[in-house]
């Protein structure tokens, strides 16, 4: 779907549609020259890419972290699908030829990676913003520590010593799974850091149904959604959901605590 010049889609806009199969054609930044020049033709490395989209726009992680995350994902979609659409139309200028036959397997296979590139880099982008954020804010944490059973919290805050130091008060310790789409997957988060009783969870997903986040709050997650997806949920919802800025305040208070 391409939209008129004088239309914009907002993040939950666009996460509908796509949802509906519907994919949007993002605009364009004007930075693939930039972007190839520091990274040539090929895929860095998620931490990389994402590091270059939030040093190419100016915003406020301090003043405004909520509306900021939400940039930085923005802003790094746009970023990748630009050299996304310059990488894969090099390779379909190659064409998919195996001894002069058409190379119907290596086609599949190639519009396969291109899929799952997408989606396992949304997640690793959602972590590396939410990592600067926190830095940005100065508060201590560790991201992907090991608990019990091989469980990996993506955050863990302050940190695994404190956590496994049975002297620190349960009640300064925070864990935070992040993820772009809760789906059923928000059920794994329950599993991680048994040490802390009320898990947090931070998703872009808007209008999750009432029904899920009802199960959410029976077994005490919390949900963290950027403030302007708050209006995609039911009055009741968004009175109980979290937004950025309530989580890093949430987080310094226990930081600073005796």
């Amino acid at each position: 779907l391409t939209l008129p010049d004088d239309m914009s889609l907002d993040y939950a806009g666009r996460f509908i549609l796509e949802e509906l199969g519907i994919e949007v054609e993002l605009g364009e930044t004007g930075w693939l020259e930039r972007i190839l020049d520091r990274f040539g033709d090929r895929f860095p490395r998620t931490a990389e890419f994402s590091a270059f989209a939030r040093d190419s726009i100016q915003v406020s992680p301090i003043e405004a972290p909520d509306a900021t995350l939400v940039t930085w994902m923005e802003r790094e979609e746009l970023l990748f699908r630009e050299l996304e659409k310059h990488v894969v139309a090099d390779r379909l200028r190659q064409g998919f030829f195996r001894d002069g036959v058409v190379d119907t397997d290596g086609f599949l296979s190639f519009s396969l990676s291109v899929q799952n590139r997408r989606k396992s880099r949304v997640g690793y982008a959602l972590e590396n913003h939410v990592q600067a954020l926190v830095e940005a804010h100065g508060i201590k944490f560790q991201r992907g520590a090991m608990t019990e059973n091989r469980s990996k919290p993506d955050f863990l805050f302050p940190d695994l010593a404190a956590y496994q130091d049975p002297e620190f008060s349960t009640e300064r310790l925070t864990m935070l799974g992040a993820k772009s789409t809760c789906k059923d997957r928000w059920r794994q988060v329950l599993a991680e850091a048994d040490r802390i009783s009320v898990k947090h969870l931070l998703t872009l997903e808007p209008g999750i149904s009432k029904a899920q986040t009802d199960e959410m709050q029976s077994k005490n997650l919390q949900l963290i959604v950027p403030l302007q997806l708050h209006e995609t949920y039911q009055p009741a919802q968004a009175s109980w959901l979290m937004g950025v800025a309530d989580f890093l305040s949430l987080l310094r208070a226990r930081q600073m605590a005796t």
